[in-house]
């Protein structure tokens, strides 16, 4: 039984964290890549049998869904499930940066945009997968990359998101990425973090002090395998907890930054890809909320 005292200053003890300005709560998220061979529907079913509850949709999930069924159905998953989707992406070339294949990108973005719009998204990102020779020029001009994008976005009411990649020759770094975001000045602009492209890519540490609160809209979370950075490709994420990134550290700083929201875990490897999505969503589930309950984030 509870003692008189502790049964009267039990109630005080819930309000500590609250008191003494408690971090952002954070959630774990799934990213339809990492169990991309079980198709739209089984992967949803699995994650959502597995306690999931929020979801990140990719087009090259959910195209090959309507090639049978429509977006009413696709929604039904979504919500017969219990699943919220909290962002979404269409990886194209030369969205946030002039181009040849930029307009054909452009019409693209439009119609995914109206595609996960339909479906109750609020976030949209594409990754900068450029790899070609940039120029200063370039540069220049990816403000105005940005805000068109963006402006394209809030036509449907979403959030344009960029996704820095450790491969590209153009938005490869933390720092980066925020200037350019923040010379293009645009309320529907972000930035999307993703844990392997920062620790395994040429961002530092330190380079998290920059973030300001508000410009972070989305994050991706993976862990780094203890081997060559060389030898790293986007095959060698780990589910968080299972390698050497500093994921403790960069959870609180995220958190000191103001971000509360969704952990998506975004996997590549054929491993992954080819498991059951329930075993693997339970897997996930528990590692991630370990990793979470550490960094006092859960």
């Amino acid at each position: 039984m509870l003692s008189r005292r502790a049964a009267i200053t039990a109630p005080l003890f819930g309000l500590l964290p609250a008191l003494r300005g408690a971090s952002p709560t954070m959630t774990v998220s799934i990213h339809q890549t990492t169990s991309r061979d079980a198709g739209y529907r089984k992967m949803l079913e699995g994650w959502a049998k597995a306690g999931i509850r929020q979801v990140e949709l990719t087009d090259s999930v959910l195209e090959p869904f309507l090639k049978t069924e429509d977006l009413n159905a696709a929604r039904r998953v979504l919500t017969d499930n219990g699943l919220t989707p909290v962002s979404s992406t269409s990886p194209l070339p030369d969205v946030w940066i002039t181009g040849p294949a930029r307009p054909a990108s452009l019409d693209t973005w439009k119609k995914r945009c109206e595609q996960f719009a339909s479906l109750g998204l609020t976030k949209i990102y594409c990754p900068s997968i450029t790899n070609r020779k940039v120029t200063a020029e370039d540069y220049k001009s990816t403000p105005e990359c940005i805000r068109e994008a963006a402006e394209i976005a809030r036509q449907h009411s979403l959030i344009a998101m960029i996704e820095f990649t450790r491969s590209s020759t153009h938005l490869a770094t933390l720092p980066t990425a925020l200037n350019m975001l923040r010379a293009a000045n645009h309320p529907n602009a972000k930035l999307l973090f993703d844990f392997y492209h920062f620790y395994s890519g040429l961002s530092k540490l330190e380079d998290l002090d920059l973030l300001k609160p508000g410009e972070l809209g989305h994050v991706h979370f993976q862990d780094t395998p203890d081997m060559p950075r060389e030898l790293l490709d986007s095959t060698t994420r780990l589910i968080p907890g299972d390698g050497i990134a500093p994921i403790e550290k960069i959870l609180r700083k995220l958190a000191e930054k103001g971000y509360a929201g969704p952990l998506s875990v975004e996997l590549f490897a054929p491993e992954f890809q080819k498991a059951d999505p329930f075993e693997l969503a339970k897997q996930i589930k528990q590692k991630c909320e370990a990793q979470m309950s550490k960094a006092g984030v859960a």
